[in-house]
């Protein structure tokens, strides 16, 4: 049996008190002595939740994220997940897509459809949402540095299915920093990346305006091994940076701000979780009331979905991931999520399977519907323990923002490597911990049995980049080559002389270029970040 600990601390290294508040330990007063502290859900700084009725009025989305092989196996994964009650699509790309390679490319061979859907023209996009009416359903694109190309196959799919784009509601992820931090998929330098980034924001504004324009994302930055509190203040200042860029680029800040929106790991440590939703959404209303002068109350809201942490899946004892998952399900809701993807048991092995990715969205059912968790607003509001914790991760993770305005801010802060030093430490001692056995994990360093069966995991079809291949050249051969030529070339002008790319882009992909094709017009002017 594995001992108990001499000393006790989250994840962050927050020391924990026997109890509280009586303990001596305990120096953070609780919230009734600070009336801002206890403003109600809806209310500024929102430590409660953005809105004042939270679940009561509408439970959160469940946006279970999905996409491999095909556009058309994809398409039947998103027609059984809405046929099982999931209340928001959310879109997984295959690498090539994610940095800009059509799959006939030497640099996708081998990767077409492996741990996304390969989305290489509008054709596949049209197979993608074939029976699926866009303006009835909120879509989520984990999309970055290919964001711009992916939005206008969307746009250009919903046009043809007759759809309003003022109503069109979703989300791109858009958050190109944490790429160059956290997970390596970025195409073009920072600084004419960030330029894309705020074209979207200005086409979004007036064209699309119910759409999230970015999803700030400390998700990744957690799965590469930050701590909490390294999340909340990398995601934040990367935030810091997008809005100052917009505003450098003309925008007023209550055009675009209450369109904002952020991506966090819900991880295994359960108070602590609870209480970074919370320390977030007090320090984001902060920032932007005191550092960016924001005036409407929707540009204070930091809102956000949340995903339970891939890197806390083991391939060992699979059945035990279902029991994480929903710890780290269940603290998302206590914090105030705004939507949710539970991940399957099977994900650190492979792809979901059908019936893991109905077990993880039935998770999320069971919270909702026989917890009671969802009944009031906050429920663990005045927890002695959970308002130390927010107190406390809010201050190291305002002193850790600090640290990064030294710097010059995220984009200087990444190019010197800060970021990286941070999040590689981090993930480090943490390794550490658990070789030596300070960190327990179920079934991998203690309480460990023989797997005697191995699971069923999903398998790609073996002739599927052929046939993905096949389906670009076939598109190639039929159509107007000097029309889509023509809109490439604009998209390479539109890069170089400043103006807004969106419609240029959408042009391109509506005269059926290829992704490849319109990353390559820009490739040609930004060049690529080694």
């Amino acid at each position: 049996m594995a001992l108990r600990k001499d000393t006790f601390e989250t994840t962050s290294g927050i020391p924990i008190a026997r109890s509280y508040p009586r303990d001596s330990t305990s120096q953070i007063p609780h919230p009734s002595e600070n009336r801002e502290s206890i403003a109600g859900a809806g209310e500024y700084p929102f430590t409660r939740g953005v809105y004042p009725e939270m679940y009561r009025s509408r439970l959160w989305t469940m946006r279970q994220y999905a996409g491999f092989g095909s556009a058309e196996e994809s398409n039947k994964r998103y027609k059984y997940l809405l046929g099982s009650g999931t209340t928001g699509l959310s879109i997984a790309f295959d690498l090539p897509t994610q940095i800009g390679y059509d799959s006939d490319h030497p640099m996708a061979q081998g990767e077409v459809g492996r741990v996304g859907v390969a989305i290489d023209s509008i054709d596949d996009f049209d197979v993608l949402f074939e029976g699926i009416e866009m303006a009835k359903i909120s879509t989520s694109m984990t999309i970055n540095a290919t964001a711009s190309i992916l939005l206008a196959h969307y746009v250009a799919k919903a046009k043809k299915q007759g759809a309003d784009l003022r109503k069109l509601s979703g989300t791109i992820q858009n958050d190109i920093l944490k790429e160059y931090a956290a997970r390596g998929t970025y195409i073009y330098p920072p600084t004419p990346s960030m330029r894309v980034v705020t074209d979207i924001f200005k086409w979004c504004a007036a064209e699309l305006p119910s759409w999230n324009t970015i999803s700030i994302s400390g998700y990744h930055i957690r799965e590469a091994g930050s701590t909490a509190v390294e999340e909340i203040a990398f995601t934040l200042s990367n935030g810091i940076a997008y809005v100052q860029a917009a505003l450098d680029a003309g925008l007023d800040v209550d055009d675009f701000a209450p369109r904002l929106s952020f991506f966090f790991n819900a991880h295994s440590n359960f108070f602590e979780e609870i209480a970074k939703f919370r320390a977030a959404r007090t320090l984001w209303a902060e920032i932007m009331r005191d550092r960016f002068r924001a005036k409407k109350p929707d540009s204070l809201k930091l809102r956000f979905h949340s995903q339970t942490a891939g890197s806390t899946l083991t391939a060992q004892q699979i059945e035990n991931n279902i029991v994480r998952t929903t710890i780290e399900a269940m603290a998302a809701v206590l914090g105030g999520t705004q939507s949710l993807h539970t991940n399957g048991k099977d994900e650190a092995l492979a792809l979901p399977t059908e019936l893991a990715a109905r077990t993880a969205l039935r998770t999320q059912q069971v919270i909702a519907y026989e917890s009671g968790i969802a009944d009031t607003v906050d429920p663990l509001a005045g927890s002695y323990f959970v308002e130390y914790l927010t107190s406390e991760l809010q201050l190291r993770s305002s002193s850790l923002i600090a640290e990064v305005d030294a710097l010059g801010g995220a984009v200087r802060a990444i190019e010197q490597g800060y970021y990286q030093d941070r999040i590689a430490q981090s993930a480090y001692l943490y390794q550490k911990q658990v070789e030596k056995k300070e960190a327990i994990v179920v079934g991998v360093n203690e309480f460990v049995t023989e797997e005697l069966i191995a699971p069923e995991t999903l398998r790609m079809d073996p002739d599927l980049e052929r046939a993905q291949v096949a389906r670009l050249k076939a598109l190639r051969a039929r159509r107007d080559q000097s029309a889509t030529e023509a809109a490439v070339d604009a998209v390479e002008q539109a890069a170089r002389s400043g103006e807004n790319l969106m419609p240029h882009i959408i042009a391109a992909v509506e005269a059926f270029a290829s992704l490849g094709e319109i990353s390559d017009a820009m490739r040609r002017v930004f060049g690529e970040f080694a």
